[in-house]
């Protein structure tokens, strides 16, 4: 899908949105993006079998021309082939019929509970809004009319497409959102490096605070360009959210992505949906620094491994039910703001230093700025592994540290993007020092001034326990130029005054001419 294409799609849509909040609307045009999708992918499987009851080279061939109705309306010949069933109330065609009525909220309402009741798999999934949705008269209408436009014809590449589409729609939902898009989206780039580090063939994946289920869609995409099958993982996830647990299913439903996501939305300290679950790979993006999270009832939890996690800060509650939820040869790949590297506040700095003691931080990343849609907060990865003698060469006792804060490049004059060579560089730095065959076997890991450094868990005790990558890799190397300190600063102070007195007047010109129009100042 070209960019004009997803840039009109969002521009109409945004302005239809009139006085709704980004944080309703994403899940009205969301929706009907998932309508629309199931739909079609249901209208290009009943062309395909209407043209194979009548065609006698195929294991569908229906001799009798009398049985195809029927034979069409029959809903094993569509889930064989992971197609949801659409009844004929909630097929697109006749939603596109009634789009203008004042009642058609009520009948894309209706559409979506048949769907859930004749797809198990959607059971109490789909958002039902649309007939109270505060939208202006016609405008609902002109939003389906929009969505029409796309085609998700064309078997798996309508997967894609429509992959394209949601990750595209929200994006832009957490920008206009702000603060709260940042709850259920975690940009793209940012995803692709905790996979393409954590490399997850097969196993269970696991994401406690899932949002809309990216890091589950990147690691399917891993899987696919590495060879291997959707099936190869199972998926496990939570989220407290309800409207956004309904999104993450959705997202997973339309890629025909099977996943536990706990028998509803819920709080994933005090009410976790997966109390005996063990997995190979967890990513994790939680919300910063989280203030109002404790319960009392978590006094003495056996996730505090390492210390009980202070009241004010979730950070360390974050990281402590992840390592509680890695299997034995399990990896972690979290989000969280730089903070908690080097945090003392409230007993932090005394968790940090239990788990670097139990040898448990296995790789920290310094990420660039920019990269979140919605805070300014500088971000870092935290990779963790129960054991590093596993998963490649023995790096007991050793922790390797990244400094990517000069990575990327902006995209929009706020927002910065890591490109697949900046992603492939921090990747393939973590697969060298590991030597676990991601990566060439000739390609030995070398330390690189100023980027990245393997360092003795004796040199991190001597620094505290803080674990901020520009502490340890050093300065980058630069090049002699064989100029004299004395003559370079001479020269560079020569500079700087030509640039002041340039400075100077054309400061004055610019006075002149706002005094002949009138405008001293």
């Amino acid at each position: 899908m070209n960019q004009d294409l997803k840039k009109t799609l969002w521009a109409a849509a945004d302005k239809l949105r009139a006085q709704m909040d980004a944080a309703e609307y994403k899940h009205i045009v969301l929706g009907l993006i998932f309508l629309k999708y199931v739909s079609d992918a249901f209208d290009e499987r009943r062309e395909f079998l209407s043209a194979s009851f009548s065609d006698k080279n195929t294991t569908f061939f229906l001799p009798d021309p009398d049985d195809h109705a029927a034979a069409l309306e029959d809903r094993d010949y569509y889930t064989m082939a992971n197609v949801f069933w659409v009844p004929e109330a909630a097929r697109w065609a006749r939603i596109r019929a009634l789009a203008k009525q004042a009642e058609i909220g009520k009948h894309i309402d209706d559409a979506l509970e048949a769907i859930e009741r004749d797809n198990p798999k959607l059971k109490n999934i789909l958002d039902k809004r649309y007939a109270s949705a505060k939208l202006e008269t016609g405008k609902l209408g002109e939003l389906i009319d929009l969505i029409s436009t796309i085609g998700f014809g064309g078997g798996s590449r309508a997967k894609d497409l429509l992959g394209e589409v949601y990750e595209y729609f929200l994006g832009q939902f957490a920008t206009a959102e702000g603060k709260k898009g940042g709850q259920f989206y975690t940009p793209a780039s940012v995803v692709k490096v905790l996979v393409e580090v954590l490399a997850p063939h097969n196993g269970r994946v696991y994401d406690p605070c899932c949002g809309s289920g990216g890091m589950f869609v990147q690691s399917e995409k891993f899987l696919e360009s590495h060879g291997g099958r959707a099936d190869d993982i199972s998926i496990f996830g939570q989220e407290s959210n309800p409207t956004t647990w309904r999104l993450v299913a959705m997202n997973l439903a339309i890629r025909g992505l099977s996943a536990d996501l706990g028998k509803s939305h819920g709080d994933t300290f005090t009410n976790n949906q997966h109390p005996n679950l063990r997995a190979d790979y967890i990513l994790a993006n939680p919300p910063f620094n989280i203030s109002d999270w404790w319960n009392a009832k978590l006094e003495g939890d056996p996730r505090w491994q390492h210390g009980t996690p202070p009241a004010g800060n979730a950070n360390y509650a974050w990281l402590q039910h992840i390592l509680h939820h890695l299997s034995p040869r399990g990896q972690a790949g979290v989000v969280l703001a730089n903070g908690s590297m080097s945090s003392n506040q409230n007993g932090e700095g005394e968790i940090r230093k239990r788990m670097v003691e139990a040898d448990v931080v296995e790789v920290m990343v310094a990420l660039p700025p920019q990269l979140f849609f919605n805070t300014q907060i500088p971000a870092c990865l935290w990779f963790l592994a129960k054991d590093k003698a596993k998963n490649g060469r023995d790096r007991r006792g050793e922790v390797l540290f990244i400094d990517a804060r000069k990575l990327g490049r902006m995209d929009t004059r706020v927002n910065r993007v890591l490109d697949e060579e900046d992603v492939e560089k921090i990747a393939a730095t973590v697969h060298r020092w590991r030597a676990d065959g991601e990566v060439a076997a000739d390609e030995a890991y070398a330390d690189v001034p100023g980027f990245c450094r393997a360092v003795k868990l004796a040199e991190i005790a001597e620094h505290g326990f803080v674990l901020t990558p520009g502490r340890y890799v050093g300065a980058e190397a630069t090049d002699d130029d064989d100029e004299a300190f004395n003559e370079k600063m001479e020269r560079l102070t020569a500079q700087l005054a030509a640039q002041l007195a340039e400075g100077t007047e054309i400061d004055r010109v610019i006075r002149d001419r706002l005094g002949e129009l009138g405008y001293a100042i």
